[in-house]
């Protein structure tokens, strides 16, 4: 069960600011990267795990003992063998800095911190999801669908199985009512896997409504055509 503790994302946030963003707004990202830099305010860290399939492929998915009513994982052609379930995290610091800069009347930088939280946390999926296709390359696999418990095709109450079976306990990552991951810049999704797959264009965002205005929505996917026979 890989576990990858204190990714380096400084470069992923210098490189790539969000696009059109006001003067004001650009000012207010610069300090709170600061900040986050100086004060050591993200461990960023995930985790993953590839299990086979516990009975032939269905609407109805079975893996590590667990069952998922996913068919939006079941591919157009190819042979699904495995799901891949994985976790990210940036630790529990940020959230907890957040909190006290509100509670020192600085709610500019205190939302542009949590901004660039999420900024951050977008990023770190995109290194998680090269890692598992790096890792189904290798197997000469191909990386298919991908969902986050809660999307449409994925109820959310599969959240718990996901994070049990990712392994996401080891990262520090724990749930809250069973439907709240903590610490809260956290985020867990699922993975179709097999040979021969059609190409996907893995996204944080899938199916959302408000991808089309949304800032992170409009960035360039890190994985252009994840898909290897």
């Amino acid at each position: 069960m890989p576990r990858i503790v204190g990714v380096d994302l400084r470069r992923d946030l210098e490189n790539n600011p969000p696009p059109g963003l006001s003067p004001v707004r650009a000012r207010l990202r610069r300090d709170a990267l600061a900040l986050m830099l100086d004060e050591d305010l993200v461990e960023a860290s995930y985790c993953y795990e590839v299990l086979p399939l516990d009975a032939p492929p269905a609407a109805t998915l079975h893996a590590g003992g667990a069952a998922f009513d996913a068919p939006a994982l079941l591919p157009a052609s190819g042979e699904l063998t495995a799901l891949g379930f994985a976790a990210c995290t940036l630790g529990p610091r940020l959230q907890s800095r957040c909190t006290t800069l509100f509670g020192e009347k600085r709610a500019s930088l205190a939302v542009a911190l949590d901004e660039l939280g999420t900024e951050m946390l977008f990023a770190l999926a995109r290194r998680l999801q090269d890692r598992v296709l790096s890792e189904c390359y290798r197997k000469r696999l191909s990386l298919g669908a991908e969902l986050n418990a809660g999307d449409p095709g994925l109820a959310l109450d599969t959240l718990a199985a996901i994070v049990r079976l990712s392994g996401a306990a080891d990262i520090g990552i724990g749930l809250h009512g069973g439907k709240l991951m903590t610490p809260l810049k956290s985020t867990a999704m699922i993975f179709a896997i097999g040979r021969d797959l059609p190409a996907v264009a893995l996204s944080r965002c899938g199916g959302c409504p408000s991808r089309e205005r949304c800032t992170f929505g409009r960035r360039p996917a890190a994985i252009p055509t994840p898909a290897y026979a």
